[in-house]
């Protein structure tokens, strides 16, 4: 498995416990690395073949900007279920990071890791049910 990456892209957003949190937006730093096959992609040289990251990155600052959550936790899980769902990645490690959360820190943050859920198999799908005999 292949791995796409984006680095540093900064977001403000509305995120915090405390009352003077609820009033300024404050800066995140998000790390994604989401799993691919780039094989395609790179067979074609076109970019539909591929996890566009411009497009995930255009979708994070979408969410990330107009959420008001008040746990990085929260936020951190939303991100990495939306990226599994709407990006129809298997995996992804998200790096989310509230620089200033701690004085004297330079920075502090969360890193999870999520896998889409498995899909269903056809026995899955189509149980075989069995017949009482007679």
């Amino acid at each position: 498995m292949d791995i796409i990456y984006i680095n540093g892209l900064k977001i403000d957003a509305l995120i915090g416990i405390y009352p003077w949190e609820r009033q300024l937006r404050q800066s995140i730093l998000l790390d994604v690395e989401m799993a691919t096959d780039i094989a395609k992609a790179a067979s074609s040289d076109n970019i539909v073949d591929t996890l566009n990251y411009k497009a995930v990155a255009k979708r994070l600052i979408e969410f990330v900007s107009s959420s008001e959550f008040l746990l990085v936790e929260t936020l951190a899980e939303q991100i990495a279920a939306l990226i599994l769902q709407e990006f129809a990645v298997p995996w992804v490690r998200l790096r989310l990071n509230k620089r200033g959360a701690v004085r004297g820190a330079r920075d502090v943050g969360i890193l999870i890791e999520r896998h889409a859920a498995p899909k269903p198999t056809a026995a899955a799908q189509n149980p075989v049910v069995a017949t009482p005999q007679k």
